[in-house]
């Protein structure tokens, strides 16, 4: 899949991958930039947050990966626009669905990456908590101006959060182009993945 990719975790795949100038894969030329060197900062349907650290060592942890030189985005403005600074004292268990996304997504603004991949991170909340996390997620796109790559079937997350779309359906491409193309208003459901 191209999410898994994009992020160094499939390599028999076949194609090309760039982002901002780093071609993380290149198949005819023979180019795979090692995982670590991508710097995708991931975010799944699950947080993966780890359970022995408290939210303040879950967010400070990608961040030891990243020279203080290459460190492009501020915490205490992650912890501002996500909303998390009265939960950094406490364990994963103790945080809510949506609180754990939200945790997930400072510690992957926090890594510092070129691209945000995002699979499906709202599918496992319920309505209230993506109402809840949405906004977030276009606070984060519009303040730190980091590509997301964004794997979702909601069309609705799409017409929001979106500015092209890549339509898939059994890992082939079917359409691409702006949202407002590829979904037009009238549009409700998405085809395939």
């Amino acid at each position: 899949e191209m999410n898994l990719a994009a992020a160094g975790i499939e390599s028999d795949s076949r194609g090309r991958i760039a982002c901002r100038g780093t071609v993380f894969v290149d198949t005819e030329a023979g180019v795979y930039l090692p995982k670590h060197k991508r710097r995708v900062g991931l975010v799944f349907q699950d947080a993966q947050l780890f359970p022995h650290l408290t939210v303040a060592q879950n967010i400070a942890f990608g961040r030891l990966f990243v020279p203080a030189a290459g460190r492009t985005a501020p915490v205490d403005q992650v912890i501002q626009v996500l909303g998390i600074s009265d939960l950094m004292a406490r364990r994963p268990a103790r945080l809510s669905g949506g609180e754990k996304q939200r945790v997930a997504l400072a510690r992957a603004l926090l890594a510092s990456p070129r691209l945000l991949l995002m699979d499906e991170p709202l599918a496992s909340l319920d309505d209230d908590r993506q109402q809840e996390i949405l906004p977030l997620i276009e606070r984060m796109r519009d303040e730190f101006a980091i590509p997301i790559l964004y794997i979702t079937h909601s069309v609705a997350e799409v017409r929001r959060l979106a500015s092209t779309v890549v339509m898939l359906k059994n890992g082939r491409i079917q359409q691409t182009g702006p949202v407002r193309l590829v979904f037009p208003p009238d549009q409700s459901a998405v085809g395939g993945r």
